[in-house]
């Protein structure tokens, strides 16, 4: 059997799809499988899936009569041509689709060619592109329990599998991971990172907090700051002598979310999932430009204490302040947090996805 995945440009797309397609792998009746990506699509390293990989044109259209979209939904339709030759040529038993507009071409011509088709949503709230493919598509995997009521359709085509991460992201031994890192057991460890967007209004302001701090001399930081901000972020961190990491880009994530005690970051679907795999403490400021998203997504965690959610413009030095010096000073805070994630759903995603591809592929 042979199957085709599809997915949009961004980290949040492409990183569920390239776990699914890890674990996909090990399905010994599947022969073939294909990956196709909007040719925008983010540098990442695929090895680990084992399949071929195809870019098709895309663009980001948006709702305005202007020249560049004008432009861009040419490149859609040439991209639309150019998914209907990969369909003919690799001839799938099932398409599967995480979401965006990059993946609604091939999803509905699966549908029109009576080819089997699952999407997967990775937020709570879906997208606007797989809300349109629901009615076109034979299952529809969701990562959240409260995504069920939001879809528009039938009960029984909604499969509960949660949201597919890594299999490179091990747990292991904090101690381990500080060693990595250079790093001191003793001391209180703090991961900052902005996601693969809006990193920079998160670096500046906990660097005016951490500046500010009355005693620093218990904590440390792993900072992913973005390319852009790398070397100001770490010039930063040596002019008020704290132990930092900075990393303009860091692709080994099982370190640095094993070595940490509280995590500060936006709120996309991936890293949503990864706290919860790890059960790390978190102070979540979602993205304003995807607040709706981002949002839903946090409040999973701060409804079971797992999480606190700050408003992008409210992230500011007092809030931020007070926050870090609760968890500094008590320690017990962010232990309790931890404890917290029972409560939130938690399955293998990768394995659940692939039990219902399988599922679907043997009802044919």
């Amino acid at each position: 059997m042979r199957v085709l995945v599809v997915a949009g440009a961004s980290g949040g797309h492409i990183y569920p799809a390239s776990a699914f397609l890890e674990k996909l792998k090990e399905e010994k009746s599947v022969s073939d499988t294909l990956l196709v990506l909007p040719l925008r699509s983010i540098k990442t390293d695929f090895k680990s899936c084992g399949c071929k990989i195809i870019y098709i044109s895309s663009a980001q259209v948006s709702f305005s009569l202007n020249y560049s979209n004008i432009i861009a939904l040419f490149k859609f339709i040439k991209g639309s041509w150019e998914s209907f030759r990969i369909l003919l040529k690799f001839k799938p038993d099932c398409v599967v689709g995480f979401g965006s507009l990059d993946s609604i071409p091939l999803v509905i011509l699966a549908w029109f060619f009576r080819i089997k088709t699952l999407i997967h949503e990775q937020n709570v709230l879906p997208g606007r592109a797989n809300k349109f493919l629901a009615k076109f598509s034979d299952k529809i995997a969701i990562s959240f329990p409260d995504s069920k009521c939001l879809l528009g359709c039938r009960d029984e085509k909604i499969v509960l599998t949660g949201n597919p991460i890594r299999q490179g992201l091990r747990k292991m031994g904090k101690e381990e991971a500080l060693n990595f890192f250079g790093l001191d057991k003793n001391k209180f460890t703090i991961l900052v990172m902005g996601g693969s967007q809006g990193s920079r209004h998160i670096n500046d302001a906990f660097l005016e907090v951490i500046a500010l701090m009355n005693d620093i001399s218990g904590v440390q930081v792993i900072h992913i700051a973005g390319k852009d901000d790398e070397n100001k972020v770490a010039d930063a961190y040596k002019k008020i002598n704290i132990r930092a990491k900075v990393f303009g880009f860091f692709s080994s994530m099982e370190y640095a979310y094993s070595a940490s005690d509280l995590v500060i970051c936006r709120a996309g679907a991936t890293t949503i999932a990864e706290l919860i795999h790890f059960k790390l403490p978190a102070i979540l400021i979602p993205y304003p430009f995807a607040y709706a998203h981002q949002f839903k997504n946090a409040r999973i965690l701060e409804v079971e204490g797992a999480g606190i959610i700050i408003k992008d413009d409210e992230f500011k030095v007092d809030r931020l302040n007070k926050l870090l010096e609760c968890f500094i000073r008590n320690p017990d805070v962010a232990a309790v947090m931890r404890e917290h994630y029972t409560g939130v759903f938690k399955y293998d995603a990768g394995s659940e996805l692939v039990k219902a591809t399988m599922a679907l592929l043997m009802a044919q």
